[in-house]
Formats: C-alpha cells, sequence, structure tokens
C-alpha cells in the first residue's frame, strides 16, 4: 500500500501493495490438473475470512461490515482475520492450500499465481449474477483467468498526473482536461521546459520516486509508458519483441530525459508544498493534494507516446479458497461485501475508486462532474491485459502466474534507465529474463 507522508495527516490510500511479489515466483509447482472448484457446501455455519491490515479506518469498514453481515441474517457466522499487510501475501503463499480460509483477499497480480498454485476457485456459481453484472469491466478484467472469475473486488486503482494550475498558468502552460486531449511525450516535455524556466531549482516534475522505482510501483507507475508506445509486457506469453521492441526504446529513452526536472521528493510533500508543478501518482494522494491546493488542483492523463494515453488498474480483490467446503455461504458473504453500502464505506475509508457500477455512480469524487471524474473515465475504458488498442486506456498487469517475475524483471530495467543505462540494453535483459523464467515454468500455463 502505498501512503502519504509528511505533515498532511496520513492518507494511506490503498491502490496496490508494494509487496516484494518475487518470491512467488519460486513457490509451487502449478495446479497439476487439479479440480479447483470449491464444494457448495449447505450455505449455513460458520466461515473464514482473511484480509490484509491496512490503515485504520480500512480495517474498521472491513470489521463494521463482518459484524453487519453477521446480525443481518442467522445462518451464517463470518469470522475475520486481519493479517499485517507486509505479511499477508508471504503468508497465503506459505499457507497449504488445504489451511487457506473460505473467503481471503488477495492483491490483483498475484490471483494468477494462486490460482495455478490450486488455492483459489472461481467465484462463478457462488456469488449471484446480480453481484457480477454490477462488477466494473475493468476490475473483472482483472479477475478472470479462461472466462472465469476468481476475484472481484471493493475497489480500483486511478493513475494520473496531478498538477498545480497555477503554476501551469504562470508558465504560460496548456494542459490537457480528458484522456481524449492528452499530451503527447513531445507536448509534456515542451511543458517541462516552460515550467522549468519559471522554477527557481528548474525541478518542475514528482514521479513518487521515494516509493522506489525498483518495486511494483514502478511497473503499476511506468509500464503505462509502454503500452502507450505501442509495446506490452509480455504479448503471447513472450516479453522479446514487445517489451524491448524499438517504439518502446524510444519511449524510454524519453522517460530519461525527462530526470533533470523530477524533483526526488524525499518527504513525499513536494507536489503538496507547491515546489512542483505536476505529479504522477494514483489516486491515494487526492486527500492531502486537494487539502493543499483546493480549486488550483486540476487531474490530468498521463502523456500519449502513439498508441494513447494509458494508464494502470486494478487493486485488492476477493475470492474463495479452493478448499472450501462452504462456497455457497462464501457467496452470500461476498455477495453482501460488495453492496453498495459496504463498498461505500470502504471507498470513502480510503479514496480508491468503486469497483462496482452502482456505488460508482453514486460516488461524490468519481461521479460526472466529480473531481476525480478522469479516473473513472479512464477505468470506464478497460484494455484487459493482452489487447492493448489505441482505443482503451485502462490497462490490467498481465493476468500469469509468471507476474511475479514480470514486474521484478521490469521495475529492475526501469530503475537502471531512470539512472542513467542504455534502455536497449536494459529492456533486453529483462525480457530475456522474463522469457527463460516463462521457458523454464512451461510458460506457467494453468490446467
Amino acid at each position: 500500500m502505498i501512503t502519504g507522508h509528511g505533515k498532511h495527516r496520513r492518507t494511506g490510500l490503498t491502490a496496490l501493495a508494494l509487496l516484494p511479489l518475487a518470491a512467488l515466483a519460486a513457490c509451487g509447482g502449478g495446479g497439476g490438473g487439479k479440480d479447483t472448484s470449491a464444494e457448495q457446501g449447505s450455505g449455513k455455519g460458520t466461515i473464514s475470512v482473511w484480509a490484509h491490515q491496512g490503515q485504520a479506518s480500512e480495517a474498521t469498514a472491513l470489521q463494521n461490515a463482518v459484524k453487519s453481515f453477521n446480525s443481518s441474517q442467522k445462518e451464517i457466522k463470518a469470522e475475520l482475520k486481519l493479517i499485517p499487510e507486509k505479511d499477508y501475501t508471504k503468508t497465503i503463499t506459505a499457507t497449504d492450500a488445504s489451511e487457506l480460509p473460505d473467503v481471503l483477499e488477495f492483491d490483483g497480480p498475484t490471483m494468477a499465481n494462486f490460482v495455478f498454485n490450486s488455492k483459489l476457485a472461481p467465484v462463478d456459481g457462488h456469488v449471484s449474477a446480480k453481484t457480477l453484472s454490477n462488477a466494473t469491466d475493468a476490475i473483472k478484467a482483472q479477475g478472470e483467468i479462461d472466462g472465469k472469475h476468481y476475484g472481484l473486488g471493493m475497489f480500483d486503482a486511478g493513475l494520473g498526473m496531478y498538477a498545480n494550475k497555477k503554476l501551469l498558468d504562470a508558465a504560460g502552460v496548456k494542459y490537457p482536461t480528458s484522456v481524449d486531449d492528452a499530451w503527447t511525450a513531445e507536448e509534456f516535455g515542451k511543458a517541462l521546459k516552460a515550467l522549468k524556466g519559471k522554477d527557481s531549482d528548474g525541478k518542475v516534475l514528482d514521479i513518487s520516486e521515494q516509493y522506489g522505482l525498483a518495486s511494483e510501483w514502478g511497473t503499476f507507475g511506468f509500464s503505462p509508458i509502454v503500452w502507450s508506445a505501442g509495446g506490452g509486457l509480455l504479448k503471447d506469453g513472450k516479453a522479446a519483441g514487445t517489451l524491448d521492441s524499438p517504439k518502446v526504446v524510444s519511449a524510454m529513452k524519453t522517460f530519461q530525459s525527462w530526470k533533470p526536472y523530477v524533483d526526488a521528493n524525499t518527504d513525499g510533500n513536494a507536489f503538496a508544498k507547491g515546489k512542483v508543478a505536476l505529479s504522477w501518482v494514483g489516486h491515494w494522494n487526492y486527500p492531502a493534494y486537494s487539502e493543499a491546493l483546493g480549486d488550483d488542483l486540476a487531474v490530468l492523463p498521463l502523456p500519449d507516446f502513439g498508441n494513447g494515453p494509458k494508464a494502470g488498474q486494478g487493486s485488492w480483490a476477493w475470492g474463495i479458497g479452493a478448499a472450501s467446503k462452504n462456497g455457497k455461504a462464501a457467496g452470500t458473504f461476498l455477495d453482501y461485501l460488495l453492496n453498495d453500502t459496504n463498498v461505500g464505506a470502504m471507498t470513502k475509508a480510503n479514496g480508491a475508486v468503486p469497483a462496482t457500477k452502482s456505488a460508482l455512480a453514486k460516488s461524490e469524487l468519481y461521479k460526472k462532474g466529480g473531481p476525480l471524474q478522469l479516473f473513472a473515465d479512464q477505468l470506464a475504458k478497460p484494455c484487459g491485459d493482452s489487447d492493448i488498442s489505441s482505443s482503451c486506456v485502462a490497462v490490467t498487469r498481465p493476468v500469469t502466474a509468471g507476474y511475479p517475475t514480470i514486474t521484478a524483471k521490469f521495475s529492475t530495467a526501469l530503475n537502471s534507465i531512470y539512472g542513467g543505462a542504455d534502455p536497449k540494453e536494459a529492456l533486453q535483459k529483462a525480457a530475456r529474463a522474463i522469457d527463460r523464467d516463462f521457458t523454464d515454468n512451461a510458460g506457467y500455463e494453468i490446467p
């Protein structure tokens, strides 16, 4: 989870877990063709529920939802276990499938690995048709493998560029208002130059470097450059030829050329303090930024490198343990958890984008005319993880059990490029390492 620091209240708005996913890559030997459908069961009795313990307001929202569920009916009792976020993914990875709970939360990109290792069951047939149809297309894209849904989320993530209108206006910089008029990469470069001319230290851009580029933030925040350039992290099970394509190499050279404009932002407050005009980050910084800038705050799409502007998507989701003997009760609980009251309370607690159509329509932040409508608009044009055309915007990180290797190798390459390495060499090295891992693991095909 990414958090805001410094003098502003700790925003702690969940978007993605900055967990070391690499530990997953080595786990287990795959599903081996086992049936991972949870037993339907009686639909009554006690069910176990595991969740990550994020910020206090999120934990409270979840605890309230569980209490409310238990008091709303007498047939099912949900028992919630909160596990510290830093240990959460490691705990699921280390726990045998037979010992996992009936219902569990997971960080979106880890899902395929858990399916591969027979730890998650499809939720289809357990949750109601209404719950499935009310899920946004973007969140469904994150949770789907071969037409089966293994995860549904209460919230999704928004990614873009926050702008200080006062500083942009002072530098005479015109800025986009929607994805339809996003800056090209060249226009963005010119904007940085113009802003530098009015800035005392010439550092006008924050890219949330304090999170660490060689982490999940590096992949979530900057793989949109790869997709916007017309490449991909993976295509048809291979990284070579798409991650290291000439268009992506060129885009990464452009990204590298922006470094002189970047403020290291060690305290996380460069934008809120007015030190920089632009901040490349997600929805979770909105409360602190809105409080600091008020009406001077604008939300912009990321630059377009030729294949349309792109944004990351995906966040924590909920699924059913493959060994559950009571899938019916688990589904009933998820139906309740994903209702408007609970999704509304959770997204109020963490500021994230509601991942159900009905809650999204009611959201003060994300509805039409809301201050963060851009993030909702981007998610309303989902690409999925493979067919990334110029007409879609929100891209799902590759839904594959090999994702931990992909993110580790890409973020390492990104970090080294940012540090001055040759983009072509860094991307080719990453692509080779990803492809070698996929070959060693038979393409991570889920039986």
